[in-house]
């Protein structure tokens, strides 16, 4: 029997904000027997049934950007905001759980010879730049950074010169397509490491969301391609080489499922970028087919933070102007503790 109402339901007793900043395993029997529970007491259907579907898309909830201390921890202005943003992502996942059809969480996944990676580059001292270090056009042209010829070993069978066209190619096609330059992140997201995992309170509430609801999430790997960056989940910054030959293509397959659902949800780090260039690849997509799609799609504002190094750079305020725009087009802006499914 369907639900006609849906009832908004209590958090789980043991949900603990105080931990939502630490690493610790998830006790997954234990959570699939309360979600049976919760679902029997509730009446709550197998997500197949639903009438209206309802993606939450959350974008690399990981260690790595979640949990103070680790390599890319969001702080935003509060400090602490991946941290705040995660207790309030898990208590509405809690909260709508009979409500979200699907959960799709995207995983940033990294090794050591990436193109954003300290060790991609060296000087004439054959030293590597410090992370946070932006490199451009005039950057390669002075030859202040240059590619390392130990990656031509790997990535283009020795072709040295090959591989340093292409690296200005890059910085050029950030630039000309308005794109935040090339920066030099401390190594993060590393496949295989804590730090790619996604942080223990969010996976745990997906997992209990997954027995629950008998709907299986989906994880979408992204970043993993040594020749570019890739902050969007739908799409890498650069698609070709110099020649026109395709390095990668967009995730269509994403893109047409995400794009099938009534409603899509959007939380995770970091707004100004990751997030950001998501959504933007997402109003692209939805552009070509039909404006009006648009207001299909709820970001949960206080669910996601932006990148700010205090005394560095701070990104808030170009999360903001992106933002505004998403509005503009139709999306919707809200937070979790205002905004029901139920």
């Amino acid at each position: 029997m369907t639900n006609l109402i849906k009832k908004t339901l209590p958090i789980p007793p043991f949900f603990n904000a105080e931990t939502v900043g630490c690493v610790w395993r998830v006790p997954y029997q234990e959570r699939a027997k309360k979600a049976k529970i919760l679902a029997k007491e509730y009446q709550i259907e197998p997500s197949v049934n639903d009438k209206v579907q309802i993606a939450l898309l959350i974008i690399d909830a990981q260690n790595t950007f979640c949990i103070p201390d680790f390599e890319l921890f969001v702080g935003g202005r509060s400090g602490m905001g991946a941290v705040e943003d995660n207790v309030r992502l898990c208590e509405f996942i809690y909260r709508n759980l009979n409500a979200i059809t699907t959960i799709i969480p995207t995983l940033d996944t990294h090794t050591a010879m990436q193109i954003f990676h300290p060790i991609f580059w060296v000087n004439e001292a054959g030293e590597n730049p410090p992370p946070h270090t932006t490199i451009q056009r005039k950057d390669l042209q002075k030859g202040t950074w240059q590619v390392n010829p130990a990656m031509s070993d790997r990535l283009t069978q020795k072709d040295y010169q090959s591989l340093q066209s292409y690296a200005l190619h890059y910085v050029k096609k950030l630039d000309s397509e308005g794109k935040y330059p090339l920066t030099i992140w401390p190594y993060h997201s590393m496949l295989g490491g804590i730090g790619h995992a996604l942080v223990p309170a969010v996976e745990e509430a997906i997992f209990f969301h997954t027995i629950a609801r008998q709907s299986p999430n989906q994880f979408e790997l992204k970043g993993n391609h040594p020749l570019t960056e890739n902050y969007s989940v739908l799409s890498p910054e650069v698609l070709e080489d110099e020649q026109g030959n395709l390095i990668m293509q967009k995730n269509n397959a994403l893109i047409e499922k995400l794009l099938h659902f009534d409603k899509i949800l959007i939380a995770g780090q970091a707004k100004s970028h990751c997030v950001a260039w998501t959504i933007d690849n997402l109003l692209t997509e939805i552009q070509k087919r039909n404006l009006a799609l648009a207001q299909k799609v709820y970001l949960l504002e206080d669910c996601m933070s932006s990148v700010v190094i205090p005394g560095i750079v701070d990104f808030t305020e170009p999360a903001e102007t992106s933002f505004q725009k998403f509005a503009q087009a139709g999306m919707h802006r809200v937070t979790s503790t205002g905004y029901s499914l139920n």
